[in-house]
């Protein structure tokens, strides 16, 4: 397929890029570049359109045969810097976009949506027939994309929604402000590994590379077994509580140990997930990360690549801090957008 992927310069879209390549699809990329300078390492060359997806029009997306589209602001603290643009970009900006690709002729979008969706779902393990209920703007912005975005699906355009549990591993455009990236870089550089909530929520982690895996096979699947069909992205035996990550970093990184922040509570993000769905209908889709390998990937590479505790605690590698250092800095307004000149 000719393929247009959508923040594919941000921490998945490196990895996922030369993924798509190796599955013999041609890729172009769009992005607005607003992490160039975050480099861990080399990012991947491929044809780029410079654009906000808030800008896409139907003349850009003629000629494609699928949309991936993974541009977002993508964590809950960048998206509570302010929610109305949060929903701006990653709800009515996606709906803008899917509404242009099927007018383009494009005939599969897939939305990089989030189990975040689920927000305060307790203990019990839920699949995507539950209950919605999420508790931050990035969820409740991924929730209305979906439902929107569903009400396009015909015989000539397939709508399909992909949840990543929280994702983690290696990237060129590494993130240290997701939970297993972020333990193992405090341990490295720090000696601690500092849990921020008292560790008792649920997550389902799985490995960026990974998530890749899965829009690769919803790319080849067949269109009747998926089309408007939202499917978990991950592996049911990779639900862990926070402190069982913590677990796992420690029994990786040498000498280090955990600690709770001090004022640390429970966080209402809690949730276990089934991924029964999409092993069914996408056999294809076979992850090959669990918590240790990925801890270890992970160590490894910050072990070789020297990283120090100012690289752990800057802002390089952390969303939120970059954007308001760029904020800071004029070079990007209050609605994310680039100044010009």
């Amino acid at each position: 397929m000719r393929v247009l992927l959508t923040g594919h310069q941000g921490y998945i879209g490196t990895v996922m890029a030369p993924m798509l390549l190796a599955a013999g699809h041609e890729v172009v990329g769009l992005d607005t570049g607003l992490y160039l300078g975050c480099d861990f390492y080399g990012t991947p060359e491929v044809p780029t359109l410079v654009r906000d997806v808030r800008d896409v029009t139907v003349a850009d997306l003629r000629g494609f045969d699928a949309v991936v589209h993974l541009a977002a602001l993508s964590n809950d603290p960048l998206a509570d810097l302010n929610p109305d643009i949060t929903y701006d970009i990653n709800h009515r900006g996606s709906v803008r976009l899917a509404e242009a690709a099927k007018a383009a002729g494009v005939e599969r979008f897939l939305l990089a949506s989030s189990c975040s969706n689920y927000g305060a779902a307790g203990d019990a393990v839920i699949d995507e027939t539950a209950a919605l209920q999420p508790v931050t703007a990035y969820g409740k912005s991924k929730v209305l994309a979906e439902r929107d975005i569903l009400t396009l699906k015909d015989a000539r355009f397939c709508p399909v929604f992909l949840r990543p549990a929280t994702a983690y591993g290696v990237s060129p455009r590494l993130r240290l402000d997701i939970v297993l990236n972020n333990l193992v870089a405090c341990a490295v550089t720090t000696g601690l590994i500092v849990l921020q909530s008292d560790g008792t929520p649920w997550r389902p982690i799985v490995h960026a590379a990974d998530i890749s895996r899965a829009f690769i096979a919803a790319l080849a699947a067949d269109a009747g077994k998926v089309s408007g069909e939202a499917f978990n992205v991950g592996r049911s035996d990779q639900n862990y509580q926070v402190m069982e990550i913590a677990q796992a970093v420690a029994q990786i990184v040498p000498g280090c140990r955990i600690e709770i922040a001090q004022g640390a509570g429970p966080d209402a993000r809690s949730y276990r997930v089934s991924f029964d769905k999409i092993a069914r209908v996408m056999p294809d889709f076979q992850p090959v990360f669990d918590v240790f390998s990925g801890a270890r990937e992970l160590y490894e590479r910050f072990i070789q690549a020297g990283l120090s505790r100012e690289d752990f605690e800057g802002s390089r590698y952390k969303r939120t801090g970059t954007v308001k250092g760029l904020m800071a800095a004029g070079v990007l307004d209050a609605g994310l957008r680039r100044v010009s000149g």
